[in-house]
């Protein structure tokens, strides 16, 4: 049963439902782990997943693309911690360098993520964020859904050239039907259509620059689809 008031949860149902995406930190390839089960779990109930994890960014889960880190100028809604405290803390102490309190995402330690120092720095900030509670388990008692309907998700991908050649190639892919492990040639930049939107990397800055005269976003990245940048 849920300690929280019905307030409380009411809010959090509604705000969970209303999120398009769910970044969920420690989601790499070892299917054994919990994060990569959550990623399925979560996605079957309609929500776009963007995992994160340092080494295996390139690759996907159930479709859906592994980002290294996240990047500046993306804003993530809820942000999921499958990490050891430690770690969960310092990734808490990024969020709070980078965001202000009004766009701060909801932070949701799985539990064996709780940290002291990481509660007291978001309980001084103003924040919300959950713990003693798996997410997972949490939609599925309340029979959430996300009620955007984002799937399925167009992403894009750039890898260095396998001639060596300093070129790249840019490709684009849908979590319907990827299925990909580690590049094998040098990662450049991974993302979604709202992360190459947002995103402050070098790459996404150039993508938009390429952008014709009234063509979108989505166009211009499909139109680069196979084509070689240098």
């Amino acid at each position: 049963m849920d300690s929280r008031d019905e307030g409380d949860i009411a809010s959090l149902q509604a705000m969970l439902s209303s999120t398009e995406t769910i970044h969920i930190y420690g989601a790499g390839l070892k299917t054994e782990r919990p994060a990569y089960s959550a990623v399925r779990e979560l996605s079957e109930r309609g929500w776009a997943i963007a995992p994160l994890h340092p080494n295996d960014g390139g690759a996907t889960i159930e479709g859906f693309p592994i980002r290294p880190s996240l990047e500046d100028g993306i804003v993530p809604k809820v942000v999921v911690l499958f990490l050891a405290p430690e770690r969960a803390r310092a990734v808490v102490r990024n969020l709070i360098i980078r965001f202000e309190k009004e766009e701060f995402p909801l932070v949701w330690f799985q539990i064996g993520a709780e940290d002291e120092q990481a509660r007291q720095a978001l309980q001084e900030m103003g924040v919300p964020f959950i713990e003693d509670d798996c997410i997972v388990r949490f939609t599925e008692r309340h029979s959430l859904q996300c009620s955007s309907q984002p799937l399925p998700q167009q992403w894009f991908l750039q890898t260095a050239s396998e001639n060596g050649n300093g070129c790249s190639i840019w490709s684009v892919h849908s979590s319907e039907s990827a299925s990909l492990d580690r590049p094998q040639e040098a990662l450049e930049w991974v993302g979604s259509l709202q992360d190459l939107s947002q995103s402050n990397h070098t790459i996404p800055r150039y993508i938009r620059s390429l952008r014709k005269e009234d063509e979108s976003l989505q166009s211009l990245a499909v139109r680069l689809s196979g084509e070689i940048l240098t």
